[in-house]
């Protein structure tokens, strides 16, 4: 059948929904098909969370957040520091600076959502993707929601040749025409469960498929060769250093700038590196320093390789004054930090036997 017909695009949408109402996942930020849509914020939240992190990652971090800021306007309330030590290890720092900035504003307006797409996309930090699966799935708007397991379903289900990420407006395009007006939330989260339970990018299950008489990739019989994507270029590999100054029972932390890599959240000290250069290999004290190796780290536009150096001195007056705070060895799971100097930490706490 050709799905491009407005036959074949109403007999996509009824296909995938009665598999839905079927298979439909169970996930703490949804509510099964047939039932009342969820709350605008759980909807928010865990849509920003799930930005380029997986479900499996996410479902712990969204428990924590809703049992510690059940709705919009606590979250609006709470200290910056504390949700971005909450946040570590999520990843893409920048989401939830964007998040706090987002809560802010909504409360700022009696702590209700608007409910259009163009609306929601006036807030900071919700772009078109985030705008469209709120707007459909807390609120019953027709949206056109295209994440990367609706880019995958939908090139394969019209064979789009075209590579990514150049295929998109195409991609758009087609799954615009086969979004129903009616059940356009279920019909999104159905073409999510979709993407990421059956046609997967690896060994898609096609006999399991509820739209394989509509997919054209499938009669191809080169399901797995769609999504087209570019060559990948090379990361370019970083270096850095970063400093592990202990006192006591204590170690000396800094905050990251607000804005930039990893920004606002509390870290080692390090020598500057960043996605653009090598750091520059200059520790905050004059040393004398010891090697503890090194930890690597991948981020999205670059490798980092970050070499440890730990403080064998004891003249920490030289640091410099409100540059930083002493933090408790045996609450440092509390400071919040990001993956890469959470890594780091380990690796100095191994080699000082605590």
């Amino acid at each position: 059948m050709d799905a491009s017909s407005d036959t074949g695009c109403d007999a996509v949408g009824h296909d995938l929904l009665a598999w839905y109402d079927a298979h439909a996942r169970v996930l703490p930020w949804r509510s099964p098909p047939h039932t009342p849509a969820p709350e605008p914020y759980r909807v928010w939240l865990s849509e920003v969370m799930l930005q380029q992190t997986t479900v499996a990652a996410v479902k712990d971090y969204f428990a924590k957040f809703i049992a510690r800021w059940p709705t919009v306007d606590a979250l609006a309330a709470a200290a910056d520091e504390e949700v971005m030590a909450a946040w570590a290890g999520l990843g893409y720092y920048a989401r939830a600076r964007n998040l706090l900035a987002c809560a802010r504003a909504v409360a700022a307006r009696g702590g209700r959502f608007p409910d259009t797409e163009e609306e929601l996309r006036a807030l900071p930090g919700l772009g078109a993707y985030t705008a469209a699966a709120v707007a459909a799935i807390a609120f019953g708007r027709r949206a056109v929601v295209v994440d990367a397991n609706v880019e995958r379903v939908v090139a394969r289900l019209f064979a789009i040749e075209e590579a990514l990420p150049g295929a998109r407006g195409t991609i758009r395009e087609k799954a615009d025409g086969i979004t129903p007006e009616a059940r356009s939330g279920d019909f999104a989260q159905a073409m999510m469960d979709l993407g990421a339970t059956v046609c997967t990018s690896r060994a898609p299950r096609c006999l399991l498929c509820p739209l394989s008489a509509h997919c054209a990739a499938r009669a191809m019989g080169a399901p797995e060769r769609f999504p087209v994507k570019a060559p990948k270029k090379a990361k370019p590999a970083r270096k850095g250093q970063a400093f592990w100054i202990e006192r006591g029972d204590a170690v000396w932390l800094v905050r990251r700038p607000g804005k930039g890599m990893l920004g606002g959240m509390r870290a080692l000290p390090d020598d500057g590196w960043s996605a653009r250069a090598d750091g520059s290999g200059e520790g905050p004290l004059a040393g004398p320093w010891e090697s503890a190796g090194k930890v690597t780290h991948t981020f999205t536009h670059f490798g980092l390789d970050l070499h440890l150096s730990v403080y064998l001195g004891a003249d920490w007056t030289r640091l410099p004054p409100g540059g930083g705070e002493w933090w408790p060895l045996d609450r440092l799971d509390e400071a919040g930090l990001p993956t890469l100097f959470a890594k780091a930490a380990s690796l100095a706490l191994a080699g000082t036997g605590d």
